[in-house]
């Protein structure tokens, strides 16, 4: 945990919005102190594809988290998505050093072994993320630090994304003025925000739908297990109901979130809804149920995608805890509900917990990815000091791998 004091923002770079959240470490954990939030105009399913228009965005909403904070900020946590990400699990195994016990060297040559697997060069390890280590065939080892061995396992979650990707979310945010202290996976900060550690520990999946994708993240035994991402969002119900209903996109954004709801059969015949046109036609009253049976065949589709992708990771016996839903899209109306019939398992609707401040505002499923990046850095000193020493130690591997190479040819 950092200093009491410390000032920590999350850079949440979505779709259809770029969020920022400015937390203070406390006696008690994290106070949200300053709230950010601007239509983000240049990405695309959470890939940027307009530098500028990402760059303007950004900074309106870190200067808007500014003014509310009453503080400057110079380092952010910044999340990242996209259908580029990749993750999958690793395995490695070192001998323990000659006194026989685990010392954190040994830990760093284990991560080391479990992380040299091959990856394109157009990709780069944005995570790994130890779930359990073994030490002489006893599994189910969470701190081997000071135990006496032979031989050291470990199993890891490996996450890789895009080079450019990457690249172009930092440079996005140095041009605003900000260093980028660690890009962190969005469904890995989520978790970070709306999990509890019985959840974890019993077996749940977060799935965070945003703007363009719906992230995965599976937990089991307190350790993540898989991550995946699905390329539907909520833009998708978005443009649904500007063709049903033959209304501007801008205005089927605000109708979605006002009177957007998951189940038909929960919509009084009564509920009326004034809709727009286009070409400066007068707008119309429309049933409700006519906007509830546009979003609900999208809706159902996302967690039928949903459904397969637990399926297919081999995890379908492993979420006891049942499914977590955040995200933006999530706030729509009886959402858990329709994901209860399309899952078959106990689902309920994230919220940011275990911070200060500005509850009252945070407590949305659209600020879950923000939350969760400042409570990942709040605890990020212990980690980055690991991850930099196995970085260190693969850097120089790799080194002199490039050495070799280079006298041989």
């Amino acid at each position: 945990m950092k200093e009491v004091g410390e000032i920590i923002a999350g850079l949440d770079i979505g779709t259809t919005k770029i969020a920022c959240i400015i937390g203070e470490v406390t006696n008690d954990g994290i106070d949200v102190i300053g709230i950010g939030s601007h239509p983000s105009q240049g990405l695309r399913k959470g890939v940027v594809i307009n530098i500028d228009a990402t760059i303007n965005s950004i900074r309106k909403a870190v200067e808007e988290a500014e003014l509310m904070a009453g503080c400057e900020v110079n380092t952010v946590y910044a999340g990242i998505a996209g259908g580029h990400i990749q993750g999958f699990n690793s395995h490695g195994i070192v001998a323990v050093n000659n006194d026989k016990e685990v010392k954190r060297g040994d830990l760093c040559r284990v991560v080391d072994a479990a992380r040299a697997v091959a990856i394109p060069m157009d990709r780069q390890v944005l995570h790994v993320i130890p779930q359990e280590y073994v030490i002489d065939e006893q599994d189910g080892i969470k701190e081997p630090l000071g135990m006496t061995g032979v031989r050291l396992e470990a199993k890891v979650h490996v996450v890789t994304a895009a080079v450019s990707s990457v690249e172009n979310i930092i440079k996005c945010a140095n041009a605003c003025g900000l260093e980028v202290a660690d890009i962190v996976l969005e469904q890995i900060a989520s978790s970070e925000s709306v999990l509890e550690e019985d959840e974890k520990e019993l077996g749940v999946a977060v799935v965070d739908i945003g703007g363009g994708t719906t992230d995965i993240a599976i937990y089991n035994q307190g350790s993540l297990i898989h991550t995946a991402v699905l390329s539907l969002g909520g833009n998708h119900l978005t443009n649904d109901i500007a063709v049903g209903l033959r209304t501007p996109m801008k205005e089927a954004e605000r109708i979605k979130q006002r009177f957007g709801c998951a189940l038909t059969s929960r919509v009084s015949p009564e509920e009326t809804i004034e809709v727009p046109s286009v070409g400066g036609r007068p707008p119309r009253v429309l049933s409700r149920q006519i906007l509830s049976e546009i979003i609900e065949p999208r809706v159902e589709e996302i967690f039928a995608y949903v459904a397969r992708e637990i399926k297919d990771s081999g995890c379908e016996d492993l979420i006891a805890g049942g499914v977590v839903i955040t995200g933006g899209t999530t706030i729509l109306d009886n959402m858990p509900q329709l994901a209860e019939e399309v899952l078959n398992v106990p689902v309920r609707r994230g919220l940011p917990r275990d911070v200060g401040g500005l509850v009252d505002v945070v407590r949305n499923p659209k600020f879950a990815t923000g939350v969760g990046l400042v409570e990942y850095g709040s605890t990020a000193a212990d980690r980055s000091l690991f991850e930099e020493e196995t970085e260190g130690m693969y850097g120089r591997l790799m080194g002199r791998v490039r050495q070799w190479v280079s006298t041989m040819f």
